[in-house]
């Protein structure tokens, strides 16, 4: 409830939870018991979700707020998309928002989701003995689709990829977000908070001391790192990673992976007191993405993950140390919600929003939803001869 509770701080009421996860439900009903709660999206239709909320047939439903399960579009998985039984929830997510029609929609998402296919094909079936990728099967073909449903029901489209620490989160976690309105006007992009070097005048980025001051030291629960890899961390200072150790331990110290490509970042890395954390993940320790505490010998607690994510402290995390550390690594940081509450709010009352020119939302280029479909459209049509009749730009 990360994203919720963002929305609630900034005074949007939320009715109605959505979650699949045993130890998430279990979260939510011990924390905020009167809200109502429903699990697999597939199983309920429009008029269940409205009865469930609370809401009757003709009560006008002001947002909806999700993200569905990103884990078919992740570059890190198989990328199978719709095909993905989680890429189904996606689309009936999708399908929800245009039979509920609120006056606005919002849906949070994982970068791959600007790349992803609307058809996946494997690798290992692609290239000169085999057939051109069809317009189906190149990148962005699955947001494509997603846009297409979202404006035949009427709704404009505004996206962008943020990275939270430019709106108040001490976390470097990059999303995109999606924000639809009923009305047709285009609803505008984040009003950053943050800057990484005081751009625009803004405040520089929240650094983790910050965020972790005032933990009481011996009350934290975390998973341990076995001995083996201890002995590295040991010479390592806050803000390093494996390439700070002596030169004649990084092939000991990597084994196998010493010989992988990529810069291996993850490997022993060590959190900087004086930087956002890297983007929280659902286990602390795996090696090739391991976030160990800036000086102490072992990973981040799950009172820091909870930190770090801004959830109250008092908040109850529920289910063993590892679905804690999933269901915190998996969510959205409270102040990426809070500034899509803004944004909405801002728009209904009919406030000017505040444009930076040329801000940096992210590391990446082209995220923006004119940008990324002119070039995606562009792709499109250099790659087939069948053209995609869409009507976006």
């Amino acid at each position: 409830m990360g994203l919720d509770l963002g929305l609630e701080k900034e005074g949007i009421k939320v009715l109605l939870t959505c979650e699949v996860d045993l130890a998430a439900r279990k979260t939510i009903e011990t924390n905020r018991p009167d809200i109502a709660l429903i699990g697999d999206i597939r199983d309920y239709s429009a008029a269940t979700i409205r009865e469930k909320a609370g809401l009757s047939s003709h009560e006008e439903i002001d947002v909806i707020v999700g993200g569905p399960p990103c884990q078919a579009f992740s570059s890190a998985g198989k990328r199978q998309g719709f095909n993905d039984d989680r890429g189904n929830v996606f689309l009936t997510f999708i399908d929800l928002i245009t039979e509920l029609r609120p006056k606005f929609a919002v849906v949070e998402n994982v970068r791959g989701l600007l790349s992803a296919p609307l058809k996946h094909r494997p690798h290992e079936m692609r290239g000169k003995n085999f057939p051109a990728l069809s317009p189906d099967e190149q990148k962005g073909g699955a947001l494509l689709f997603i846009i297409q449903r979202l404006k035949e029901a009427g709704y404009s489209i505004s996206f962008n990829l943020y990275n939270s620490a430019n709106f108040g989160s001490p976390q470097q976690r990059e999303r995109v977000v999606m924000a639809c309105s009923r009305d047709g006007e285009k609803l505008p992009y984040l009003t950053p908070t943050h800057s990484e070097k005081g751009l625009y005048g803004l405040p520089q980025w929240r650094a983790l001391r910050e965020v972790l001051e005032g933990l009481h030291p011996n009350e934290h629960h975390y998973v341990k790192f076995p001995e083996k890899r201890l002995q590295y961390y040991r010479l390592l200072k806050p803000g390093q990673y494996w390439r700070d150790l002596p030169i004649e331990l990084h092939q000991e110290a990597l084994g196998a992976s010493y010989h992988a490509g990529g810069g291996k970042t993850g490997f022993y890395r060590r959190l900087a007191w004086d930087k956002p954390a890297p983007t929280l993940v659902t286990h602390p320790a795996m090696p090739a993405t391991d976030l160990a505490h800036p000086e102490e010998d072992r990973p981040l607690s799950i009172e820091e993950y909870k930190r770090i994510q801004e959830f109250p402290d008092d908040w109850m995390i529920t289910g063993t140390l590892l679905d804690q550390y999933r269901q915190v690594g998996n969510a959205v940081p409270c102040s990426l919600g809070r500034a899509i509450a803004r944004m909405l709010l801002n728009h209904l009352k009919g406030e000017t929003p505040i444009i930076y020119p040329d801000f940096p939302y992210s590391r990446y280029h082209k995220t923006d939803d004119v940008s990324w479909t002119v070039e995606t459209l562009g792709d499109l049509e250099e790659s087939s001869e069948a053209q995609l009749s869409l009507n976006l730009v």
